[in-house]
């Protein structure tokens, strides 16, 4: 039970801090500020909690990191159905919380939506946003597959390469889908969005949902492939 509540902890950590940070500063390219802090806030949270609750549960706090855990054989089926689940609480409360305060401290939310993903940057195109989504997401599984196998030396900078590779996808993927490659991250503030009255494209999730599962057992697959 100490590793569910852990995945929960840690993922509403993640979802407080990143979409926190882009509701506060905005992630205009354009401006370029905004968009730059908001991809450090998310990895920086990410590393937060490798450092805190790693050791519990392994900082999965993302569905489709625990889907490649299970692919690889290192998850068991009843622990990703739980993780999940914990995953996607964590995720809703942390946006609940964003909520509360944003809304009832009469604070501007710059992203329009707390956070949520959409597909404004690809001109509405889902499959453009799949396809981004489930780039990244490969990117980033396959980054924590390599640095998370039993080698000398990866102990030590396990969390800080994953939090690196977290901020490389969001550099790209912000512009474009606001970069998800964690379904629980993109249900959380749009489910709580969608409740506060906020317009958000609830009916484009599925693509936050597929692609980042679809980008993970590709990942697991190909590491799986090459490390034989």
């Amino acid at each position: 039970m100490k590793k569910y509540i852990a995945e929960f902890i840690g993922t509403l950590v993640l979802v407080l801090i990143g979409c926190g940070t882009a509701m506060a500063v905005g992630c205009d390219s354009l401006q370029g500020c905004g968009y730059i802090l908001t991809a450090f806030a998310f990895g920086l949270g990410l590393l937060t909690m490798a450092y805190s609750i790693g050791n519990i549960s392994g900082c999965h706090i993302n569905p489709a990191v625990s889907l490649s855990m299970l692919l690889t054989g290192q998850l068991k089926k009843k622990d990703f159905l739980a993780y999940v689940i914990a995953q996607t609480l964590g995720a809703i409360t942390g946006a609940g919380i964003l909520a509360l305060i944003f809304n009832n401290g009469g604070i501007a939310d710059l992203t329009g939506g707390l956070g949520s993903n959409g597909l404004a940057g690809v001109n509405n195109n889902a499959w453009i946003g799949l396809l981004v989504e489930v780039v990244l997401t490969f990117i980033f599984v396959i980054s924590i597959l390599g640095v998370t196998a039993k080698k000398p030396g990866h102990g030590n900078v396990t969390g800080l390469v994953i939090a690196l590779s977290l901020i490389a996808v969001h550099i790209l993927g912000i512009a474009l889908t606001g970069t998800s490659v964690n379904p629980a991250r993109s249900i959380g503030p749009a489910l709580i969005a969608l409740f506060s009255g906020n317009s958000v494209p609830i009916s484009v999730i599925w693509i936050f949902i597929a692609g980042p599962c679809i980008g993970s057992a590709l990942a697991a697959y190909t590491y799986r492939y090459l490390e034989k």
